[in-house]
């Protein structure tokens, strides 16, 4: 866990994505000190339950909002462990999880009850497939996966398809629907492009 924590370290005072740059300007001013990234990871991990359970019930006048705030934290977190050089094991770990949990089971409501379930078991199984490209390399056993440039805008993008669709779902709008599809399916090939980079 402590080799874990240094290659964190080492990587942020290396790298930080451009959107960090734009959350270190605009969003994480108003965020205060004492909130730590952790706190973020843990509030979308019990925000999620709560999104599923209306929007199962077809509530999506609040269901909607609350994936969009459950959504925005894993923006948060991230860039403000990144810039505040507040970057721990636990949410090096915990942070994917969270992310997978979110938009995996949202993705699976959506698609039991207004598409084929194939679609969706395929698009969770593309999304999980970076993660099995990467423990399958034997010097990524035992090691957590750090998501790089391409993972992040295929989790973006995910983002921006299930907010879409859950819109248009809402709505009734059947362009917002189509956006929402096509833009999986353009994530679903940054999960294909992060798996190839992944197994390099």
């Amino acid at each position: 866990m402590l080799l874990l924590y240094r290659m964190a370290i080492k990587r942020t005072f290396a790298k930080l994505y451009p959107h960090d740059h734009v959350m270190r300007y605009l969003v994480l001013p108003f965020v205060p000190e004492f909130v730590q990234p952790n706190h973020l990871t843990i509030l979308r991990m019990i925000l999620t339950p709560f999104v599923l359970w209306l929007l199962f019930l077809g509530e999506y006048v609040i269901g909607v909002p609350l994936f969009f705030i459950a959504a925005f934290t894993d923006l948060v977190d991230g860039s403000l462990a990144r810039v505040r050089n507040k970057i721990t094991p636990w949410g090096i770990f915990f942070d994917p999880v969270a992310d997978k949990f979110l938009i995996g089971s949202v993705a699976l409501v959506i698609a039991l009850q207004y598409f084929h379930p194939i679609i969706v078991f395929m698009a969770i199984a593309l999304d999980l497939l970076p993660a099995v490209v990467f423990l399958s390399r034997p010097k990524g056993r035992g090691q957590v996966m750090m998501a790089n440039t391409w993972g992040k805008a295929k989790m973006f993008l995910q983002f921006l398809a299930i907010f879409a669709l859950l819109l248009g779902i809402a709505l009734n709008m059947a362009p917002l629907i189509a956006v929402g599809e096509i833009t999986l399916g353009i994530s679903l090939f940054f999960a294909l492009v992060a798996a190839v980079t992944y197994s390099l």
